[in-house]
């Protein structure tokens, strides 16, 4: 029996929200049957991916099924479906299939489609980042222990992935700590003549001058190797032996060296102690429903060790049930993601053994889905469990709080109702250097990270810096990109509130400005040149002497006002227009640093990193071989006559 049947027929919030046009469907309700029934005269029963859409070609749902005819069928009446099920059927004019040889296949595909199309109906896992990992890197003589994200391209040893940058993090300096290996780039490496602060502070040996040998150093990226496969206790034995050696040799200053590196290796374990014995490696996935918003808190298992955690919201309606929630996660979960041996589950899934075997196709291993009911691993997802309600229980308590605020600020700016969309606007730069404008985005649920956009701007048309022109080019970038990809938002009158494809507002109900009466100016220009309108404007700038609580605000039409220090809705704005500048002045330090460490010698070509470092060997820095004349030049090992004319060239002509 298809899923979607088993639901409720509730009446869901999202109901309650529609237009009332949605009446004028509900008079012809055949219109989407009869379509769907025109594709069961042909349609095969092989397994499959099916996939639905409305008039204008949008996808609404993405669905896999063992038997495609026997499922789509389930489709051509509207006797007992679900609510949302009814409205997906009148909305589809028109169905793609894809036919597979298997279901697992057919459910691998369906999490592809599903996250690249993101239909409304579906489960949708809304944060997809890759995880960070640790890399002991190979091809250098002295490895370097880094925090990597990304394709595994470096030659290395991986380890992970952790549920956060903050646990690789920890789990560095920890590394740090205990096995003194370096951090540091190769060219810093190799441009070292006496140790860093590093080796002061006890968190690296020094290769780079010596103060360690590189065999002593391999031995300890040997160990720190072991340490992050699982075997600290073996790890432990070793120091404590070293420890009570060099004790015994009365070298109190290197017995205390162990003792302390003992002492942080003592810690991390102590942070293991939830894990059966015999759990080596595998993920914990745990679900908790409630107000139909959903969490599924996942933990990360590698090598006996707890890698950190994460919860996660996906998007779903209150008419999925938690095993079709748990079931379409997973599957999405793994699309970009290594997958380990065993995968638990707080619930026993109807599909696991096709999801067992779909993870395992695309592992090219064997790959096993359980739900213990009794033991020790049965006790560590009652524990992800409780960890679940009470991320879940806090993110709605944020949720209504957030919504409270959004009603006291439409309020405040007189809008008809709270805002869904809250853009705010900030830049930052150093007399017009390394300019960079950002937009913060926030909503019902909060801020919407992945709505955030940055803008780089020519640091030779803002000479000086130009607040307003760079506020003006970043307006006229991003309302353009809107119509372009959303329409208007109105059109006679009539609201559209187009959404993006998390079903998230496009257009914002308000532009949250950070300046004053120039910048607002600024943005109206834009907004009458680009005929935009029902857009309020609301520029803040600081108040006397720059004192927070003291902020101005700025509407075009009305005198500029100021709110009471102790009221709420002033303290949710300067929270929006603080989340801005730290947005804007991370990512200008970003810039600025790239800028800092650009090489002129990267913008000549033919030199690749190893005429690079032979050249920074040989000179010292780019300065040195910028005043270098041709013979110095071609005396550099690895430089042909040719090349060194052309780096010559190349200094010289910037020169002029």
């Amino acid at each position: 029996m298809p899923k979607e049947q088993n639901n409720s027929a509730t009446t869901t919030a999202d109901d309650a929200s529609k237009p009332r046009t949605i009446s004028a469907e509900q008079q012809s309700p055949p219109a989407g049957t009869e379509v769907i029934k025109a594709y069961l005269k042909t349609l095969t029963t092989a397994p499959g991916v099916y996939r639905m859409m409305d008039k204008d070609g949008t996808v609404l749902y993405v669905g896999k099924a063992r038997n495609l005819k026997n499922r789509v069928s389930s489709y051509t009446r509207l006797k007992g479906q679900s609510n949302r099920i009814a409205r997906m059927i009148r909305a589809t004019t028109e169905m793609e299939f894809v036919i597979t040889g298997t279901e697992s296949e057919a459910l691998l595909l369906e999490a592809t489609y599903i996250k690249k199309m993101r239909p409304r109906y579906n489960v949708l896992l809304r944060d997809d980042k890759s995880f960070p990992s640790i890399l002991i890197r190979t091809d250098h003589e002295a490895p370097q222990i880094v925090k990597h994200r990304g394709a595994r391209k470096q030659k290395g040893k991986y380890f992970g992935p952790f549920a956060s940058a903050g646990a690789v993090n920890r789990t560095v300096n920890t590394l740090q700590q205990l096995f003194l290996l370096r951090d540091c780039s190769d060219s810093m490496y190799e441009s070292r003549t006496r140790p860093c602060l590093q080796y002061q502070i006890k968190r690296c040996s020094a290769p780079c001058t010596g103060k360690i040998s590189l065999e002593a150093y391999k031995g300890l990226v040997s160990e720190a190797r072991d340490f992050l496969e699982g075997k600290s206790r073996d790890i432990q034995g070793k120091l404590q032996e070293k420890m009570h050696r060099a004790s015994d040799l009365q070298k109190y200053e290197e017995a205390a060296f162990y003792r302390d590196r003992i002492a942080a290796l003592s810690m991390v374990q102590s942070f293991q102690s939830i894990l059966p014995t015999g759990f080596d490696e595998g993920d914990i996935f745990a679900i908790h429903v409630d107000g139909g918003v959903a969490c599924v808190e996942v933990f990360f298992i590698r090598t006996g060790q707890n890698w950190g955690n994460r919860a996660y919201f996906p998007r779903i309606d209150k008419s999925h049930s938690s095993d079709e929630i748990m079931e379409s996660f997973i599957a999405q979960f793994y699309d970009n993601k290594p997958i380990p041996k065993l995968v638990l589950t707080s619930l026993e899934l109807e599909n696991a053994n096709i999801l067992s075997e779909a993870l395992s196709t695309k592992a090219e291993r064997k790959v096993e889905v359980r739900h213990p009911q009794r033991g020790p691993k049965a006790d560590i997802l009652l524990h992800a469990v409780r960890n679940a309600k009470e991320a879940l229980a806090r993110k709605m308590a944020e949720s209504t709080a957030q919504a409270r605020h959004m009603k006291s600020i439409g309020e405040l700016f007189g809008l008809e109702k709270p805002p869904a969309r809250i853009e705010i606007y900030d830049n930052s730069h150093i007399q017009g250097t390394s300019a960079l404008g950002v937009m913060v985005v926030a909503g019902q649920e909060g801020f919407v990270k992945n709505q955030y956009r940055k803008y780089n701007f020519d640091t030779t048309d803002y000479a000086g810096g130009d607040d307003f022109a760079m506020m003006k080019e970043m307006l006229t970038r991003r309302l353009k990109s809107l119509l372009r990809d959303h329409g208007p938002s109105r059109v006679g009158g009539q609201i559209l509130a187009p959404e993006t494809t998390d079903g998230f507002p496009a257009w914002p109900d308000i532009l949250l400005i950070d300046g004053g009466r120039g910048q607002l100016t600024a943005v109206e220009d834009v907004m009458k040149e680009l005929e935009i309108k029902d857009v309020l404007i609301v520029a803040i700038s600081k108040g006397r002497d720059r004192n927070a609580g003291r902020e101005q605000f700025h509407i075009s039409g009305r005198p500029s006002f100021t709110l009471d220090m102790k009221d709420p809705a002033l303290y949710f704005l300067q929270r929006l227009r603080d989340e801005s500048h730290r947005f804007a002045i991370g990512g200008h330090r970003l810039r600025r640093k790239k800028k800092m460490q650009a090489n002129p010698l990267d913008e000549i070509p033919g030199i690749g990193p190893k005429r690079k470092r032979a050249l920074l060997h040989h000179f010292g820095a780019a300065k040195a071989i910028k005043r270098a004349s041709l013979k110095d030049l071609q005396s550099v090992e690895g430089i042909s006559a040719q090349m060194a004319e052309s780096i010559f060239d190349y200094f010289n002509d910037q020169a002029d």
